[in-house]
C-alpha cells in the first residue's frame, strides 16, 4: 500500500475546485472506468473539444487525472493515489464530525444538573 500523504491547502483548493463542476466530475467518473482519449470523452458532452480539454487540464492540475501522448493523440486516466488522498481528507472531516456528534449526544443523555436556586427575599 502507498504512503498517504497528507494534501496541501493549495492541493486541497485544486481538488475541490475541480470536482466542483458536474462535467469534470462526470470526466473522472469516465477516467477511472478506463483510460480515455481527450477526443473520446469530447463526444459525451454538448460543448467543444476546447472546452473539454480546458476541463481535463483542471483535472490535471487538480492530480485527479494523469494525461499522456500517444502519437497524436491525448489519453488520459485517473490517477488512483491523488483520489485516495482527496478520500482520506474526506474520511477526516467525516470523523471529526463523528466525534463532535458523539459529544453532543454524551452531553444530551447527562441527566440534567440541578441549579442552585435562592430563597426568597435574598
Amino acid at each position: 500500500m502507498v504512503a498517504q500523504q497528507e494534501l496541501s491547502d493549495v492541493e486541497i483548493d485544486r481538488v475541490f475546485h475541480a470536482l466542483a463542476q458536474a462535467t469534470r466530475r462526470d470526466i473522472l467518473r469516465r477516467t477511472i472506468e478506463g483510460e480515455r482519449s481527450v477526443s473520446t470523452l469530447a463526444r459525451h458532452y454538448d460543448m467543444s473539444f476546447a472546452a473539454v480539454q480546458k476541463h481535463v487540464a483542471v483535472l490535471e492540475a487538480a492530480g485527479l487525472i494523469v494525461k499522456r501522448a500517444e502519437g497524436r493523440e491525448r489519453l488520459v486516466r485517473a490517477d488512483p493515489e491523488m483520489i485516495a488522498r482527496a478520500q482520506a481528507l474526506l474520511r477526516h472531516f467525516e470523523d471529526l464530525w463523528r466525534a463532535r456528534i458523539d459529544r453532543l449526544d454524551v452531553l444530551l443523555a447527562e441527566p440534567a444538573s440541578e441549579t442552585s436556586t435562592t430563597t426568597e427575599g435574598e
